[in-house]
């Protein structure tokens, strides 16, 4: 346990910032799992919905830092590319 006050505020300033960054993870995670069962479904207007909400939890973390601004765009698309396409290769019934 801290005992200096200026360590005292950085514990409580850190356990926020935990709790921020968890829930950011948290929604971009539920995201990117309802863009893939949209593709699965190949519904294109939910996976297009799905998709803008992916990037817009993308923007948000890179703004709250709770991702590295550099990575965020380009994970981005990589994730979109790479979900694209595996839903196309599934093989026809």
């Amino acid at each position: 346990m801290p005992i200096i006050k200026s360590a005292k505020k950085r514990v409580k300033v850190a356990t926020k910032a935990t709790i921020r960054n968890s829930k950011t993870k948290r929604s971009l995670k539920a995201a990117v799992k309802s863009f893939g069962k949209a593709l699965t479904a190949t519904d294109k207007k939910k996976a297009v919905k799905a998709l803008d909400k992916v990037q817009s939890e993308l923007d948000k973390a890179a703004k709250k830092a709770s991702c590295i601004k550099q990575s965020c765009p380009q994970e981005s698309s990589g994730r979109t590319q790479c979900q694209i396409r595996r839903c196309t290769r599934r093989p026809q019934k």
